[in-house]
């Protein structure tokens, strides 16, 4: 929403958000640390604390890349640039995805069943075929000159993010998906 509209409120949601977010983990990660110390936990305790100590490693860094998107978008309305509306609406849809991907991936993690971590192999991979597509298309774009250096660069750097996101999110399920099956041999 901050990269569509620039809302200087909604910018400043997502950095106070990445702040918490880098709080949360440290905070996390010292619990599991303080279990693995006092506890000497093993088999399924252990996987389950190594496990929750990768995915909040991925949680921190979906925190950094949506304050990446933030300073771009921050960027272009200091410039007084704008993407075009059809750049700005597939950007649109492809935030949609991986909002979606990374909501379904902590449910995942939360509840793991194969059918869900399936739904989300699959839109991790639609994800990457329309981050494909549109940077093809911007490169085609900057080729021959139709849209400005820099805006061609941020969208660009903007997909990285985004397709950086769905990759977190998949590694959560993949973590869930994992854990499940240790789970279900011992």
């Amino acid at each position: 929403e901050a990269l569509c509209t620039a809302d200087a409120e909604a910018a400043a949601a997502v950095a106070q958000g990445d702040g918490r977010i880098n709080n949360m983990e440290r905070d996390i990660e010292h619990r599991c640390m303080t279990l693995l110390l006092r506890q000497q936990p093993v088999a399924g305790d252990l996987r389950r604390i190594s496990t929750t100590m990768k995915v909040v490693t991925d949680v921190e860094r979906i925190g950094d890349h949506a304050e990446n998107v933030l300073g771009y978008a921050l960027q272009m309305k200091e410039d007084k640039r704008k993407f075009s509306d059809k750049a700005l609406k597939n950007l649109k849809e492809l935030s949609q995805a991986v909002y979606k991907i990374y909501d379904l991936a902590c449910e995942h993690f939360s509840n793991p069943s194969e059918e869900l971590y399936r739904v989300i192999y699959d839109l991790e991979a639609d994800i990457d075929k329309m981050v494909d597509k549109m940077r093809a298309s911007n490169s085609k774009r900057l080729s021959k000159m139709k849209c400005e250096a820099v805006q061609g660069l941020y969208f660009n750097e903007i997909l990285v993010d985004l397709e950086r996101v769905a990759d977190h999110s998949l590694n959560i399920a993949q973590a869930a998906k994992k854990y499940e099956i240790y789970d279900e041999d011992e």
